[in-house]
């Protein structure tokens, strides 16, 4: 196997396969990047099994049909130690040759026939949305994914077809994130996406690609690239029944009013109590310690005092997906959960109860 391909362009696809890797043992094949040259094009894969990358690279030249593997980390960390020019990367001798100039590099190799096959079940299922209103759905809920949660299906974001939409949830136990679009083709069906692909999702696919699944896997895929990741095996918590079917008060504010204020008191503290009044919003810090306040004056449309107690995270999280200059907040009563609103996203969050 040989090619000759520029600099800049071999090290953004070896980033970008990082993530895809074996990383706890790196005696594995699968902390290796398989590279493989066939019809003047290089085809690169990189898998955990759990989530994996291929990319097709058709700016070559001087390739010689061939194939090999190579330890990941260590292809990128020679790779982003070159100058800015072309790059010779060739075989001999089970080992990966890499040069450049006067400067040469070699890493061994496995045997790539024996590395893992990215080829899926073709039986799969089109999910007909946009590449872009995919990745703005995940992005507005993925701050409430949960981490390393024992119930493994809170680790991801539930994809939820409906009849006439299509719901994007995520949930830590402490909120519930809601996303949703509406549906016009899709078949009903319900599917759990873990968060490290719908970390990756969002840096790799910015155009419109082909969007499948089956019970197992979603794929997504373009011109030059497909990824793929194993779906997560579990019941997700039926979120519905949390979601308010009423609300006695909801009240429209200016988001950078509230961005603003909230960061002016969590200096020090997230946590965190405001107080609405009828002509006035109150932000205090909740920390014994210290006293971080502030006040904005504003009319709202309360006959008394009500007050949140939350960690301010929640709501910087949410603000910070928001679109438009007002959000809603929507509450029945101080210790019950309360209710954040953009256009087509929303937010349920549990409030830190505090003694009367």
């Amino acid at each position: 196997m040989k090619f000759i391909i520029t600099k800049s362009i071999f090290e953004n696809i070896i980033s970008s396969m990082q993530p895809f890797l074996e990383k706890k043992d790196a005696s594995s094949i699968t902390s290796h990047i398989y590279l493989e040259v066939n019809d003047e094009k290089l085809i690169l894969k990189a898998t955990d099994y759990e989530i994996g990358l291929e990319c097709n690279i058709e700016s070559i030249t001087e390739a010689i049909y061939g194939k090999a593997t190579v330890n990941g980390s260590n292809l990128l960390g020679i790779i982003k130690r070159l100058k800015d020019s072309d790059i010779v990367i060739e075989t001999t001798d089970n080992n990966l040759v890499i040069k450049q100039n006067k400067s040469t590099f070699k890493l061994p190799m496995y045997d790539a026939d024996e590395y893992p096959s990215l080829i899926l079940n073709d039986n799969l299922n089109h999910l007909d949305i946009s590449t872009i209103n995919l990745i703005n759905s995940i992005r507005k809920i993925t701050p409430a994914i949960d981490n390393n949660n024992p119930k493994f299906e809170l680790n991801g974001a539930l994809i939820d077809i409906k009849n006439s939409k299509i719901n994007f949830v995520s949930t830590d136990t402490r909120r519930l994130a809601i996303s949703f679009l509406q549906n016009i083709t899709n078949d009903e069906a319900q599917f759990i996406i873990p968060k490290k692909a719908i970390i990756e999702i969002q840096k790799l696919f910015l155009d419109d690609a082909n969007i499948s699944y089956d019970e197992n896997n979603l794929i997504i895929s373009n011109k030059n690239m497909k990824f793929f990741t194993k779906l997560i095996n579990g019941k997700f918590p039926d979120y519905e029944r949390i979601i308010p079917a009423n609300l006695k008060y909801n009240l429209s504010i200016p988001k950078n009013v509230l961005v603003e204020s909230i960061k002016l008191v969590t200096s020090l503290f997230s946590n965190i109590k405001i107080t609405f009044q009828p002509n006035s919003i109150i932000f205090e810090s909740l920390d014994e310690d210290t006293e971080s306040k502030t006040q904005i004056d504003i009319e709202l449309n309360i006959d008394s005092d009500f007050y949140l107690a939350v960690n301010a995270k929640y709501l910087l999280d949410f603000l910070s997906q928001t679109t438009k200059e007002n959000v809603t907040i929507g509450f029945n009563e101080s210790n019950l959960p309360f209710y954040l609103e953009d256009e087509k996203f929303f937010t349920i969050v549990m409030p830190i109860v505090l003694e009367k």
